[in-house]
């Protein structure tokens, strides 16, 4: 007879693994409007990055538990592939100082990975090297929760959710939900408590887009045109505004 915990665990892997995949895609309408736009705009690229650190974390997490977790290692994998590609996507379309920030957090992030590896494996052993590995993993997954927090600043700035992807927010927020069930059933409590405080986290940040999503953008920047003297308001996806100034050495300054 089927016991209620592995219909418990069944439920928790085989929606847990749907929602992570769709995690995995909700930045693609991110990357179509980059696409369409070839540029960045106010996107950053600190999730994506911590995304896929995160990923190769749980990937050898799993690899060095005992029952090999089989699940986290293959949505995980797959993960990696496709954060890499939008990390590559975001080096491709960001300006200069942008893709020089993203390649610095990259090559940091990853020297950090290849000591935490090197010293867990030879100076750590067993059962404390997986504890050690699992806190790690605990940490960024508090990270990858919070990462989206960066954004929050601009949106009480501008008052324009226009750079906070809601998609993502929403399934990392039920991702939490069917994690926390996922790590309860494992009796790995300390994944569930994670979970608790990326829902909360989740929670927090749908609200701030609640409260912002019908209010328009205070204002832009506008980008300067060198070869037209011409200065380009930025668009709210609706229209484009092209305002010609006559140079002024005391209006530009």
């Amino acid at each position: 007879m089927i016991s209620f915990f592995f219909l418990g665990f069944l439920l928790a892997f085989i929606v847990g693994n749907i929602i992570t995949f769709l995690v995995y895609l909700a930045p693609i309408t991110t990357f179509h409007k980059v696409y369409k736009k070839q540029s960045t705009e106010g996107f950053q690229s600190l999730p994506y990055v911590v995304e896929l650190f995160g990923s190769m974390l749980s990937i050898y997490y799993a690899i060095l538990k005992q029952e090999v977790l089989l699940d986290l290692i293959a949505i995980n994998s797959v993960g990696s592939l496709i954060e890499t590609l939008y990390i590559a996507l975001f080096l491709f379309f960001a300006p200069k100082k942008s893709r020089m920030q993203t390649i610095h957090l990259v090559l940091l992030i990853a020297l950090g990975y290849g000591l935490m590896v090197i010293l867990t494996l030879f100076l750590a052993n067993g059962h404390k090297r997986i504890q050690i590995v699992g806190w790690i993993c605990l940490i960024f997954n508090l990270i990858v929760f919070a990462a989206p927090l960066c954004i929050m600043r601009k949106v009480i700035r501008t008052r324009s959710v226009e750079f906070m992807p809601f998609p993502l927010l929403f399934l990392q927020t039920l991702g939490a939900v069917t994690g926390f069930f996922y790590w309860l059933l494992l009796k790995d409590y300390k994944f569930a408590f994670a979970n608790v405080l990326g829902f909360i986290f989740g929670i927090v940040q749908m609200g701030l887009y609640i409260a912002y999503r019908n209010r328009k953008e205070i204002s832009q920047e506008p980008m300067v045109n060198p070869r037209r003297n011409q200065a380009v308001l930025q668009p709210n996806d609706i229209a484009e505004n092209v305002i010609n100034i006559i140079e002024d050495d005391n209006f530009l300054r």
